[in-house]
């Protein structure tokens, strides 16, 4: 579902250079949960943000879904990640004067879905984690697990194939974060190939593979 070959990302601050990534090849296969830990700097998520296209790699190639993505134009890849990817931030990236069912449906329209049926997409991915009682409320009227369930109903809203999650639980008490996790648990069950960026241990042994990073390599990789 997704390679890397070769990955390696260079931050540039005038003369000074700090290479991040390191030279990264990584496979996920479909329909694998895949957590990536490390230490703070380790490079994990300057790594997932290069594998979703959120970021451009100084050199290397990402495959995605049998496509090499290193020569699509930035108007190509806008439109890739729109169909093929969805994305769980820890700060939810909720627009706050949008409501729920709001902030669900704006991706699917931008992928220019007829608006009766974006709604009702929508509708579908809010009560599916749990939300059929908040599609009206805004942001600010959600408590943090309630928005971060919001984030994760609108990345699988369209059925993405692969689903990035950068740090999903940082934001939350342990009641939220257990109940996110669920959702993550259950969306693998049915098929939902997931890449996940934690620094917890006890996250990690409920995916399949799990990567450490350190300097900007991988030093480890087991599965579960």
């Amino acid at each position: 579902m997704i390679q890397t070959k070769n990955l390696v990302k260079t931050f540039r601050d005038g003369d000074a250079e700090t290479k991040v990534l390191k030279g990264i090849d990584f496979k996920a296969e479909q329909g694998e949960f895949v957590v990536i830990m490390g230490r703070s700097g380790s490079g994990k998520s300057t790594f997932l943000y290069q594998m979703s296209l959120l970021d451009e790699p100084t050199s290397g190639q990402i495959i995605i879904d049998n496509r090499d993505t290193k020569n699509m134009k930035p108007e190509e890849k806008i439109l890739f990640r729109l169909q093929k990817c969805g994305y769980v931030f820890q700060d939810y990236a909720l627009l706050p004067e949008l409501t729920a069912v709001e902030n669900v449906v704006l991706p699917l329209l931008m992928q220019n879905i007829d608006k009766k049926k974006a709604y009702t997409i929508a509708k579908e991915a809010l009560t599916k984690v749990g939300l059929a009682h908040r599609f009206d409320n805004l942001p600010t009227h959600l408590s943090g697990g309630e928005q971060q369930r919001t984030s994760i109903a609108r990345a699988i809203a369209h059925k993405p194939k692969l689903l990035f999650a950068d740090e999903p639980t940082a934001n939350l008490d342990n009641e939220s974060s257990r109940a996110v996790l669920d959702i993550f648990k259950e969306l693998h069950k049915e098929g939902q190939t997931i890449i996940m960026v934690t620094h917890e241990d006890q996250y990690a042994k409920m995916a399949q593979k799990v990567i450490k990073l350190d300097d900007g390599k991988i030093i480890s990789e087991h599965k579960n």
